[in-house]
């Protein structure tokens, strides 16, 4: 399979602190990757410096194949790289299918294109296969802010995957989530990535979850990566107990 991401020797620091320090790694097509590790190991340092939202200091990202390293998260988008962030990003006044519509209206074209063109721009069909897909049906056209926090993490999924987005970078999608929907929201992600060879990167902390969810797990301590395999390999791998349990 051929690499969507590649990120080589990405450097990020802040004064004399070394948040990130020299990760490397690559997400291949159609893969789902998780990113693990304890508190404070630089997990979204590196998320925003692949995205955009920091410059790093040093190393390269490049999108298959091309050199991104730099670009402005507006410029990734429409290049077809989403996120969700720890915190919610749903509009609470605005419809379930507003709010699908207005993410998928970042992938396409600029500020005039939008303006000039339909209201939706275009893409309420698209919105409604997404509902259909998320199981949202029967909350469609209810306000955001109405759902319960479980719905409105499948929403805030759902959103990041509309305009067809090559690459999704998921920042803890199951925090806060009980056990029945969380069931819900890890059945949808392997749905989307089966049916259409979605490939999506995963920083989480409920381990049953990533285990579960993800082909190969990726572990940061300290800025750098500390192991890199299949979960049950990550699993057993002493040098990751110890980062997280301590000698």
């Amino acid at each position: 399979m051929s690499a969507v991401l590649e990120v080589t020797d990405i450097k990020k620091s802040f004064g004399g602190i070394h948040a990130v320090n020299g990760v490397s790694f690559d997400v291949r097509e159609g893969e789902i990757l998780g990113l693990i590790g304890p508190n404070g190991c630089g997990k979204s340092t590196l998320f925003n410096c692949i995205l955009g939202q920091l410059t790093p200091t040093g190393g390269e990202v490049k999108l298959d194949g091309q050199v991104v390293t730099g670009l402005r998260p507006s410029e990734l988008n429409k290049l077809g790289v989403s996120r969700t962030f720890q915190l919610l990003q749903v509009f609470p006044k605005l419809s379930v299918r507003e709010n699908l519509i207005l993410a998928g209206q970042e992938h396409q074209g600029n500020m005039a294109s939008r303006l000039v063109g339909r209201s939706d721009a275009g893409l309420t069909e698209a919105a409604n296969q997404m509902i259909g897909f998320f199981k949202l049906d029967h909350l469609a056209d209810e306000p955001a802010g109405g759902l319960s926090y479980g719905q409105q993490k499948l929403l805030d999924a759902a959103m990041a995957f509309m305009g067809g987005s090559r690459l999704v970078l998921l920042d803890e999608p199951a925090g806060g989530v009980n056990p029945s929907m969380l069931a819900d929201l890890k059945e949808r992600l392997v749905a989307i990535n089966r049916e259409k060879n979605a490939t999506f990167v995963v920083i989480e902390h409920n381990m049953e979850f990533v285990m579960s969810l993800c082909s190969r797990v990726m572990v940061m301590a300290e800025g750098k990566v500390l192991a890199m395999g299949r979960p049950d390999e990550v699993r057993k791998n002493p040098a990751v107990i110890e980062a997280y349990l301590g000698h």
